[in-house]
């Protein structure tokens, strides 16, 4: 199926459908967010950014917020 006809589908729904398939699609997009976030940081991505964060912790520069 296209991107296309996906739209003109999803262009067809009652409201009640409608918020029932919005509902799925933003945990559908929140559980691909953790998946591509939880693929960074085993990649590494984010080693950096956790080593500076330990060091100004260790230096007692972080405040709570």
């Amino acid at each position: 199926m296209s991107l296309q006809q996906i739209e003109q589908q999803v262009a067809q729904l009652s409201a009640a459908e409608l918020k029932e398939f919005s509902g799925w699609f933003d945990a559908y997009m929140a559980d691909e967010w953790d998946k591509r976030i939880e693929s960074d940081v085993q990649a590494g991505k984010f080693d950096k950014l956790f080593a500076e964060i330990e060091a100004e912790a260790g230096r007692g520069e972080l405040q709570p917020l």
